[in-house]
């Protein structure tokens, strides 16, 4: 039914006794990297298209009423003009979220990719074209703290369906992908720094590449019909979700994230900007915690907050916070910890840290100066009316 509208060694090298093939895996560890940058590059589009549905006025699954039709095959240039409504405000959305890091879809989180800048056209097909950059970190087991930044320039043949329960599944299937752009900023293990000049150019280079390929495969935003997002890489077929800790779904409060995120010694996770509009409203955090005994975590103003994360990106050892928290408070394992911040409107970033330079936990002390031990969290953050 159609609806009419229209190896070797290197004398260079300063650990001069490493074989090649441990340098490699040093070189493999931080175009690792690389590879979670661009599924950051995908998720961070994702969050853009997302905030811009749910900042529509009325609901944008209204639409899905008309499920049957709307998702004919002949309906294709109707479903592109619903969406170009909204996409006028996907750079402005974009450059105000974070993208999770994962190595696979079902992995834990490893880092955060923040857009910095972007511009978007529509293109005389209807594609969107998006170029961006940004900055982020991540942690691999050989290079600790890795920062880095990425951008790329993206073609979109974008498309949705509506599912029987009336949500959204807006695709954005990559037409192209120019020549991606990956650098390696600040490595935080001692050895591995000592090597960046030699590690960074093939990293960059191996970088480079496998963003192309992951940039490739596109990604799916879900639309819940209470407002909530949900967020895949690939095209997800209609009426599938992606796996998460909590079950959430037909809760009243909006969900911002629902994650599982491991935050190594010495390290700390920056979870936002997340934006609070009106007054009344509280930010909700639900986790559960393993790995050690305790975590700290921290609801912090986005201007404060981004001053703590340029410090944590700029420098690999970590040092303390810009500024005291305005909410600080301590995540105990095995126990499901739950709290409501009430909040003014504004953006916000809760922030976990499983260091000893800020709250009143501390990680255990490495033994004989090694080691690592890992807070793995499962969280969900929400929005909803202050209690």
């Amino acid at each position: 039914m159609r609806l009419s509208l229209r190896r070797l060694r290197d004398p260079r090298a300063v650990a001069v006794g490493r074989p090649l093939s441990s340098r490699l895996a040093s070189v493999a560890s931080v175009a690792s990297v690389a590879s979670v940058a661009s599924v950051a590059s995908l998720a961070a589009s994702a969050a853009a298209f997302a905030a811009v549905v749910a900042a529509g006025g009325c609901s944008p699954n209204a639409v899905c009423k008309l499920a049957g039709p709307i998702n004919d095959p002949s309906n294709y240039t109707l479903r592109r003009s619903i969406m170009s409504f909204g996409l006028g405000q996907f750079c402005q959305q974009m450059t105000a979220h974070n993208a999770p890091l994962k190595l696979t879809p079902d992995a834990n989180v490893v880092g955060r990719f923040f857009p910095q800048h972007c511009t978007q056209q529509t293109l005389q097909n209807g594609d969107l074209w998006v170029q961006f950059d940004g900055i982020g970190y991540a942690w691999t087991a050989l290079s600790k703290k890795v920062t880095f930044t990425s951008a790329a320039t993206i073609q979109y043949n974008q498309d949705f369906k509506c599912a029987e329960d009336n949500a959204i599944y807006a695709y954005f299937d990559t037409r192209s992908v120019s020549a991606p752009d990956f650098r390696v900023g600040q490595i935080e293990q001692p050895v591995a720094n000592l090597m960046q000049n030699w590690i960074t150019p093939f990293a960059d280079t191996f970088g480079q590449q496998m963003v192309s390929g992951q940039l490739g495969q596109g990604f799916t935003v879900i639309q819940e019909t209470n407002g909530s997002v949900d967020f895949s890489i690939g095209h997800l077929p209609v009426g599938t979700h992606p796996s998460h800790p909590y079950d959430v779904h037909g809760a009243d409060r909006v969900t911002y994230e629902n994650l599982r995120t491991e935050v190594h010694t010495g390290e700390r996770d920056f979870i936002g900007p997340i934006t609070v509009e009106g007054s009344g409203r509280a930010i909700f955090v639900k986790m559960h915690l393993e790995g050690v005994q305790a975590a700290d975590v921290f609801v912090v103003p986005k201007a404060e907050g981004d001053a703590s994360l340029q410090l944590y990106t700029q420098y690999g050892a970590v040092g303390a916070l810009a500024y005291p928290p305005r909410f600080a408070d301590v995540v105990q394992a095995g126990v499901e910890y739950q709290r409501a911040v009430p909040v003014a409107a504004g953006m916000y970033y809760v922030v976990l840290d499983n260091t000893s330079a800020a709250g009143q936990a501390a990680p255990p002390p490495p033994l004989f100066g090694v080691g690592d031990t890992a807070a793995v969290v499962n969280y969900v953050i929400q929005l909803g009316d202050a209690p």
